[in-house]
């Protein structure tokens, strides 16, 4: 193995690199440093994120820049503001001991004019995306007639991201005598089409194969039924009690959702996703570089380009379509020789897809079982275990205390309070996993559920079918079930839920279970406080809307037995006013759309219902085409296609 002096590293940056750790350089580096070091060789370097690659470009850009000169010598783009940040910050630790180098970072979501101010003092070396760098371009303040190495960093995610056009105006504003360098996961048509484009001559350097994966990732798939991801997701979670990972979500109403879901069910996670503000995409990432954050829940745009050490797990709730974000979302694990671990929950429609990433990055998904309520117990009592025992104990700042603490457990049995303390950690695991949800393993032919609900993405915008009936189910004991006009469609998640009452709701108010679906929703209160909580929330206003509580057992609310969309699920299926509606999926022939009464809102149930269709034509000289049906004649409703003429 050779050592960084043997690939012609400087002094200055030698001393700053060991003092980061870096003893002997990794393949990529190996490989890369040493042909860039020389003049006019262009590169195109394939190797997964964490396998060195930034010290791979920057130090040989670090070693050709002229201090003495403050003209920008190079040039790194990014695709997003987080790499180009942590870019930045590594290339001033490589040139630590190197003086007169500055090194700008400049991105979007930010004020333009702190940038402008800091490229005025001189920039060596411009780390920026795409977006901003132009428009800096435009107002002339960020010149780049000097520049002699360009460095395209996540090349494939910047052109999956849109930023083709934007790449090619930045190269026609740098010499054409220059070093390029591009570094990619995966080499796709349109790397290549760039390659072509704009490097001379340029040397492929592979490191292990081409779109392969990791090479320490270890690929787990969990088999599941759509119902079951979350559940699945919380079990694979628990029996992990060391997990520090990022949880990948198709969309940010998923995205959101899991992660307060995960927030309401006591564990410590975080969301990131675009619709979040700069400012609270900075502050999360932040935690989560600190592991105050265990666990990240987000989607693939806003995790691009994140570089967290130690990550132990990647979980895909659901798999991506194309196999590249595949290969970016299991390589943000499994970095530096560490080993990591890339967990899939899919359902039988998403095989294929496991499939054809199989067979893309040459490596093969094992499948997992999902661990039984025994086998998580048992894993978090040993974490409890360990975690006394590795307790250090500060003699000097607790003996004062110890004559106390005696005088108080001097009676109680020495076994009693072992139990107590571990129960005080260990008692929610053992409460939750007594009576936990069996999750059935789907058959390998695709199910009813999978073939209508798609995969679970789609269903937590649409609605879970099985799940559908959420609306039947009887509160926990203690508990009144109510309904609520307000869904996922209206931005009503579980955290704006609890906002919602400890607003209107004097006191704090315990809530249970919230069901979600994407017009309305049901929360369960003590049953204690449920005239309370309806009196508090019917009648208020919400985002413009009028709010609606009631009893979700009561007759007339329109929502009893309906799913996520308002369809209902009984054998009857009935509108706002509790009439029957016939319906041309089953056969029969489309009832007319009631007229409006006046004063009376569609919702509004009827006064004085009988629960007789005729009620409703009383006073009203209505002629009947035919005979009257005879609504006690199971199938009544079925009508015999009309002939064509």
């Amino acid at each position: 193995m050779k050592t960084f002096e043997e690939l012609g590293v400087s002094e200055e940056i030698r001393k700053a690199i060991e003092e980061l750790g870096f003893e002997n350089p990794m393949p990529v580096q190996e490989e890369v440093i040493p042909y860039l070091l020389g003049n006019r060789n262009d590169v195109i370097a394939l190797a997964q994120t964490g396998t060195g690659k930034t010290a791979a470009f920057g130090i040989p850009i670090l070693q050709k820049i002229d201090p003495k000169s403050r003209d920008t010598q190079a040039l790194v783009l990014s695709p997003t503001r987080e790499l180009c940040l942590q870019i930045a910050d590594d290339l001033r630790d490589f040139s630590k001991y190197m003086k007169g180098v500055n090194v700008v970072a400049v991105y979007g979501g930010t004020s333009i004019e702190n940038q402008i101010h800091a490229l005025r003092h001189g920039a060596q070396i411009i780390v920026a995306t795409p977006g901003r760098l132009i428009d800096l371009m435009h107002r002339g303040k960020a010149k780049l007639e000097m520049v002699n190495n360009v460095v395209l960093d996540e090349a494939d995610e910047m052109l999956n991201m849109g930023f083709s056009e934007s790449i090619n105006e930045i190269f026609e504003g740098v010499p054409e005598d220059r070093n390029t360098l591009l570094f990619s996961a995966t080499m796709s048509r349109e790397i290549e089409k760039i390659a072509k484009s704009y490097l001379r001559e340029y040397k492929e350097i592979v490191v292990g194969s081409r779109n392969e994966g990791a090479e320490n990732v270890n690929h787990i798939y969990y088999l599941v039924n759509a119902k079951d991801k979350y559940l699945a997701l919380k079990r694979i979670v628990d029996f992990n009690p060391k997990i520090f990972g990022i949880i990948f979500c198709r969309t940010k109403l998923d995205t959101q959702e899991i992660a307060d879901k995960l927030i309401r069910d006591g564990y410590n996670a975080e969301s990131l996703h675009g619709d979040l503000s700069q400012q609270q995409r900075d502050l999360t990432m932040q935690k989560f570089r600190q592991h105050l954050t265990q666990l990240l829940v987000a989607t693939d745009v806003a995790a691009r380009g994140l570089d967290v050490d130690d990550l132990t797990h990647v979980i895909n709730f659901g798999l991506p379509d194309d196999i590249e974000s595949y290969t970016h979302r299991s390589g943000r694990t499994g970095r530096a020789g560490k080993k990591g671990t890339s967990i899939s929950i899919i359902h039988t429609r998403e095989k294929h897809k496991m499939r054809a990433i199989e067979k893309e990055i040459g490596k093969s998904f094992v499948e997992g079982d999902i661990p039984s309520p025994k086998e998580i117990c048992k894993k978090q009592l040993y974490k409890v275990m360990d975690q006394i025992v590795k307790t250090d104990v500060n003699d000097e700042e607790i003996d004062p205390f110890m004559k106390d603490i005696k005088r108080y457990f001097e009676f109680i049995d020495k076994e009693d309070i072992i139990k107590k303390i571990v129960s005080m950690e260990f008692g929610k695991f053992l409460a939750y996993y007594a009576d936990a949800p069996e999750i059935e393993k789907p058959s390998t032919k695709a199910t009813r559920e999978d073939r209508r609900g798609g995969n679970s993405e789609r269903k937590g915008q649409r609605g879970d079918r099985s799940g559908a009936r959420r609306g039947q189910r009887k509160a926990e004991s203690g508990y009144r079930r109510l309904f609520i006009n307000l869904g996922k469609s209206d931005g009503f998640y579980p955290g704006e839920v609890m906002q919602y009452i400890n607003k209107h709701v004097e006191g704090r108010q315990d809530v249970g279970h919230i069901d979600l679906m994407s017009k309305f929703s049901y929360i369960e209160v003590p049953e204690k406080d449920a005239d309370k909580v309806i009196r508090a929330l019917d009648g208020t206003v919400y985002k413009g809307r009028e709010v609606r509580c009631n009893d979700a057992d009561s007759k007339g609310h329109g929502r009893g037995n309906a799913d996520e969309n308002g369809r209902n699920n009984g054998k009857a299926d009935t509108d706002g006013y509790g009439r029957v509606k016939s319906d041309k999926s089953r056969g029969g022939k489309a009832a007319e759309k009631p007229k409006k009464r006046q004063g009376k809102s569609k919702q509004t149930p009827f006064e004085g219902d009988t629960g007789d269709w005729r009620q409703f034509f009383k006073g009203n000289d209505v002629k009947f085409k035919g005979d009257e049906p005879d609504f006690s004649e199971e199938g009544w409703a079925i009508r015999k296609p009309r002939k064509k003429k």
